[in-house]
Order: C-alpha cells, then sequence, then structure tokens
C-alpha cells in the first residue's frame, strides 16, 4: 500500500480541529493525539502545526524513544517534487543520524568514557575538598 502523498499546500491549510499536521524532513505527521503527552508541552506541537518543522525538531534535540514514537503519528509524505531530501543535522544534538555503538550508555547517546570521566571528576572534587 502506497503512502498517502500531501503537498506543502495541503499541510498549511489543513483547518480539520482534529489535526495538527506538520513536515519533518519530507514526511507528514498528525501529532494531534499526542499534544497532551508531549514533554515540552503542547503548545511546541501546535505553533508548528501547517509548518515544516525540520529544523526546529533537530535543533531540540529527542531521544532515540522519541524517534521510534514518531513513526505511530506519521500519516504520510510529501509529493515528490516538494520533498527537499535535506538529511537530518547530525551529531548528538538531534541523535537523528547518530550510530549508537557498544560504548554508548543505553538511552544517552553518551560515550561511556565521558560518563566515567565525569563521575571521576565528581569523586576527585569530593576527595581533595575534604
Amino acid at each position: 500500500m502506497a503512502e498517502k502523498q500531501f503537498t506543502r499546500r495541503e499541510i498549511e491549510n489543513n483547518q480539520d480541529k482534529d489535526n495538527n499536521l506538520f513536515i519533518i524532513h519530507d514526511k507528514v505527521y498528525n501529532v494531534h493525539a499526542f499534544l497532551n503527552e508531549h514533554p515540552g508541552g503542547e503548545e511546541v506541537l501546535i505553533e508548528q502545526k501547517g509548518r515544516d518543522a525540520s529544523d526546529n525538531f533537530d535543533d531540540v534535540g529527542h531521544s532515540q524513544d522519541a524517534l521510534e514514537l514518531m513513526k505511530k503519528y506519521q500519516v504520510g509524505v510529501l509529493v515528490e517534487s516538494e520533498k527537499t531530501n535535506k538529511q537530518p543535522k547530525k551529531g548528538w544534538v538531534s541523535g537523528y543520524n547518530a550510530k549508537k555503538t557498544e560504548s554508548d550508555v543505553k538511552g544517552t547517546g553518551l560515550p561511556l568514557y565521558l560518563l566515567l570521566g565525569g563521575i571521576a571528576i565528581v569523586v576527585a572534587l569530593l576527595i581533595f575538598k575534604s
């Protein structure tokens, strides 16, 4: 079954009160049912209604769990002629394209050495402060 295709104009002009449609990386999401659950507050999602929220989404950063949850709210894609094919920003900020390694601390995306280094610094400060 083919994915439903939307134009940018359809997303912008959608006035259905039961839809909160926006675009993230050429995919269309309806997060109306998620508004009350969004950890950042529903206002953040409502502000993006009808827009391409890709840059804002990348800038905020989201966990791997959030990225998995998004799949539930995808309702389609942009028509081919309106896709930007712009890749998500790379790096720890969004984690969207970040590759997990075995040394990552589960759920954080942090390499184990950074976590252990931070703990070592705190312990050292506590010892030398005494």
